[in-house]
């Protein structure tokens, strides 16, 4: 685990720390997409719900204003007499994902009194694995348009907004100071887009950031395909970030090629000096994902709990400006890293208190 550090890839495959002077690549962004209908139950804003343990819920939400579905699935942690507000994650699937990808993290993080709310993506969403296999290529380009990558980042909006909205069962237990937003591959940019990314079109900046998010956790981010300034794409990133990726984290899709080194480049890019790099040594770009803890043998489950732990140990380093949780968990898995871990630096508390909405 690396933070608050620059750092290149020779092709980050060996035990060793990862190290400097790769020239940037070209970056374009990956595309996104939209959601569905069921309400969440009225009740007096006031109300803490009072579960008896952890709970996964789907809702089916529908933005009506831009006539799309919504769907979600909510991981919320057990009551167990907690009086303190709930942490959330808000997170977003990659290519061809669905809201009910991922489940190793939020019943992870649940189970450790963090709420997630799993979006999916209808128009980037497991529908483009369905139907005339000809005519993939056709639908793969469709959901990386840039007009999709930013119904993705309302989409998001969307469902955080019915999750915090005064009739939400759930709104008054969430603690709004720690509102993440996090991702994988596709949903790692829209992460990114959430947290300040942008582009610039017709001489005007395209983006749509979410104050309302402190900071994020982006895994395996592809490269902002077709763009060649990376560092001005990602000048306005100023949340605390944790980036995940692998040694062997590289996309093949048609047309759409992408190396670990474009997840290296994207975090030097980084401007703020509050992040962190985890590289781990082995596993591909899906074992991020709920593929069977077959696929990639035994480094398979080791990655999915390391990435969980990791997750939480930084949030406490975000937030609660508390190193002890990082440090220990780069002791503890550093077997499976590919980089040795380095010294990092305290967040002060003024640089990652939230901004307000």
């Amino acid at each position: 685990m690396l933070l608050n550090d620059d750092v290149s890839s020779r092709s980050v495959v060996a035990p060793e720390p990862v190290r400097r002077g790769y020239d940037r690549r070209r970056f374009g962004a990956m595309a996104l997409a939209a959601g569905a209908g069921i309400m969440l139950a009225r009740r007096p804003a006031a109300a803490r719900p009072a579960f008896e343990g952890p709970r996964v819920i789907d809702f089916d939400w529908v933005d009506a204003a831009r006539e799309r579905s919504v769907p979600a699935r909510l991981y919320w942690p057990a009551a167990s007499g907690r009086k303190a507000p709930v942490p959330l994650i808000v997170f977003s699937h990659g290519l061809g994902g669905s809201r009910k990808g991922y489940s190793y993290l939020g019943e992870g993080w649940s189970a450790r009194g963090t709420a997630s709310l799993h979006i999916q993506h209808v128009g980037s969403d497991q529908a483009l694995w369905a139907g005339n296999p000809l005519l993939l290529l056709d639908r793969l380009d469709g959901a990386a348009d840039e007009r999709e990558a930013i119904a993705r980042t309302r989409d998001v909006r969307f469902g955080l907004d019915r999750l915090l909205d005064r009739d939400s069962p759930f709104a008054a237990a969430i603690d709004r100071t720690c509102i993440v937003a996090a991702g994988h591959s596709y949903g790692a940019n829209t992460t990114l887009i959430l947290t300040g990314a942008q582009v610039v079109r017709d001489g005007r900046p395209l983006g749509d950031r979410d104050s309302r998010f402190s900071a994020s956790i982006v895994i395996s981010a592809p490269p902002f395909y077709g763009e060649t300034d990376l560092a001005s794409v990602l000048a306005s990133v100023d949340v605390p970030t944790l980036h995940v990726t692998t040694t062997e984290d590289t996309i093949r899709l048609p047309g759409r090629y992408s190396g670990v080194q474009d997840r290296i480049d994207i975090f030097n890019a980084i401007p703020t000096p509050q992040k962190a790099l985890v590289v781990f040594q082995g596993g591909s770009h899906s074992v991020f994902t709920d593929r069977s803890l077959r696929s990639g043998g035994p480094l398979n489950p080791l990655v999915k709990r390391a990435t969980t732990e990791a997750t939480l140990a930084f949030l406490e380093l975000a937030h609660r400006s508390d190193p002890a949780p990082l440090e220990g968990w780069s002791r503890t898995w550093k077997p499976i890293l590919a980089a040795a871990p380095m010294p990092f630096i305290v967040p002060r508390r003024q640089a990652v208190r939230r901004r307000q909405v």
